[in-house]
């Protein structure tokens, strides 16, 4: 084939691969995803952010698949960093996450588990984290998405406490009880509370009062909190436009909402058939102005989890 032939061919292709990586145009420029689960099929991940205009992703993952996200993100090259999490309580947890984070894991977590948040094994992951300088991402429910279901990390009220004991650990907070407390009235009938929003709540309190903490607004339970009474968000938003970090959490395949499933928690029905990253990023869009969008999309989130453009 001739040299002219052959990078004409090319070309396509190149153009494919730089389009593949560019946002998608109503997002007006990079998005971060902090909050994108490992999956286990090959380009799974990948094929989420393209559908929903995301371009860089911090794949939360387990510590047994620390190797495999490794070779997503050499596959990917510039598009991932990844987490670590494994259960506190398990020999050795605290060797296992200073192994990762030294190779080259950005953040711990999400952490689920049936744990109080003051407990002795989540203090000394609160320490790795302070130690090794990345932020600790936690799930945060008290109210059961299935029957049996049990809460995770326990004692949310007095969480100010631990905030006030770790100063150089940073925090995420995510999960229903987290975003509930958006307000100063939380039912204890439901997990994702609907209706006009009373001020005072503790996670709007100690976003002010605390800056070792951030919220992800991932979920159904982070849609939620700032779809339900959007006067009040707009405000909320504006007061932590520094401290929050856009997430989706999403399950959807393809980023538009295919194979959506809400598995034991028909709570978050309202989202069945939807990709929560894009109903969530048209949210904040709506909600905020274009520099507070790109804040919470991309600035915040890029210097907390150190990625690049």
């Amino acid at each position: 084939m001739q040299r002219r032939t052959f990078l004409t061919t090319l070309l396509p292709v190149a153009a494919a691969s730089r389009l593949s990586a560019q946002p998608d145009v109503q997002w007006g420029g990079p998005v971060l995803d902090t909050h994108l689960h490992f999956r286990p099929d090959a380009d799974a991940c990948f094929t989420h952010m393209q559908g929903c205009g995301v371009t860089h992703a911090v794949l939360l993952t387990p510590a047994a698949d620390q190797e495999r996200a490794k070779a997503e993100m050499v596959r990917r090259a510039g598009h991932f960093v990844r987490s670590v999490r494994i259960d506190p309580t398990l020999p050795d947890s605290s060797k296992t996450l200073r192994d990762a984070l030294k190779d080259g894991a950005v953040s711990i977590g999400e952490l689920k588990f049936h744990l109080a948040l003051d407990s002795p094994e989540m203090r000394r992951v609160y320490d790795i984290a302070a130690e090794m300088q990345v932020p600790v991402m936690m799930h945060i429910q008290d109210f059961p998405h299935f029957q049996g279901e049990l809460p995770y990390n326990t004692g949310y009220p007095q969480f100010d406490k631990i905030l006030r004991a770790y100063p150089r650990t940073t925090f995420i907070g995510h999960g229903d009880l987290f975003w509930a407390h958006i307000s100063a009235d939380v039912p204890t009938d439901r997990g994702y509370p609907a209706g006009p929003i009373k001020p005072g709540g503790l996670t709007d309190r100690w976003l002010s009062d605390f800056p070792n903490l951030y919220a992800d607004t991932s979920a159904n339970s982070g849609n939620n909190a700032l779809s339900r009474d959007p006067d009040f968000s707009r405000g909320f938003i504006e007061r932590h436009k520094a401290r929050l970090i856009f997430g989706s959490d999403c399950s959807c395949s393809d980023g538009k909402g295919k194979g959506i499933s809400q598995n034991k928690n028909p709570e978050a029905s309202r989202l069945a058939g939807k990709c929560v990253a894009r109903e969530t990023l048209a949210l904040l869009q709506r909600l905020s102005t274009a520099k507070v969008f790109r804040q919470i999309t991309w600035e915040n989130g890029s210097k907390l989890f150190k990625v690049k453009a």
